[in-house]
């Protein structure tokens, strides 16, 4: 990589990495490392492509939910996150908003990798379904059943999730 691309390529990690870093966390369902570990193999993934890339951003993406649903089938990859403390039960009308989250990332998690993909993608990256499709390299269609069938798997996972009239205002 010449002087230039590289300046480019680092422009474009600067500017991107928090929406980036946002859309791992929610692909690794929640969990900090594994969301870190796949942005890191996803910027290396693009880094040595740079040249070639004609849509960085949709580039990054599509090679996170490859690699995601890769090490997801190797099983190797903990699925819990494991913290030092466990918390603390906080006072309950101060924690409505962080419970929901929980509950969000929790039902999120559950879910397959593909799902996940698709109901993170539509609605917490508010892509339309095109792009999704472009990005998953599947139809539109696949992603209007996708997207449709994983609506209903949250809600049954996460019954209180069902009484939400727009679950996409919840930002994990």
């Amino acid at each position: 990589m010449d002087a230039a691309a590289e300046r480019h390529f680092r422009e474009f990690v600067v500017a991107r990495s928090p929406a980036l870093m946002r859309l791992a966390f929610l692909l690794t369902g929640g969990d900090r490392q594994s969301a870190e570990d796949l942005l890191q193999t996803a910027l290396a993934k693009t880094a040595a492509r740079w040249r070639t890339v004609g849509d960085p951003d949709g580039y990054v993406r599509r090679v996170m939910y490859h690699q995601q649903v890769s090490w997801w089938r190797l099983k190797w990859r903990s699925r819990e996150t494991q913290v030092a403390v466990p918390p603390e039960r906080a006072h309950e009308d101060d924690t409505s908003a962080v419970e929901l989250k929980i509950t969000v990332r929790r039902a999120l998690a559950r879910l397959t990798p593909k799902q996940r993909a698709v109901l993170v993608l539509r609605f917490f990256e508010d892509l339309p379904e095109t792009e999704v499709a472009r990005i998953l390299d599947c139809s539109v269609g696949t992603v209007r059943s996708t997207t449709h069938r994983s609506l209903a798997r949250l809600r049954e996972l996460s019954p209180e999730l069902a009484a939400l009239k727009n679950i996409t205002e919840v930002r994990p």
